[in-house]
């Protein structure tokens, strides 16, 4: 199974239903509301997720992280950034120790 083609899949879906009628679409839904009610959406599936981790069966804790995943594909291309620049991201991480990562950025 590739997983990278369902992301590129999912990304494409996404795409287009942004387009969509907000009554017959989700991802419509959440774009007419915003970018602060898309971010609010993934919040929340981010919290969901945890408490699934915490709390609940593997189960549970897949179907809120494919949840947590989808509403940050939304939100991603809500922001016109492509799945693949995050991608592209990790990649150049690759390999790095997470707590070298964090010191080699900038504070602002």
């Amino acid at each position: 199974m590739d997983h990278a083609s369902i992301l590129a899949r999912l990304e494409a879906t996404i795409a287009e239903r942004a387009k969509a009628d907000p009554q017959a679409s989700y991802v419509a839904k959440l774009h007419a509301k915003g970018l602060g009610k898309i971010a609010q959406k993934l919040g929340e599936e981010a919290v969901e997720t945890v408490i699934a981790a915490l709390t609940e069966s593997e189960a549970e804790l897949v179907g809120e992280a494919a949840d947590l995943m989808f509403h940050l594909m939304v939100l991603l291309g809500a922001k016109g950034v492509a799945f693949d620049t995050v991608l592209a991201e990790l990649e150049r991480r690759e390999g790095t120790s997470g707590i070298a990562e964090k010191a080699s950025r900038t504070e602002d």
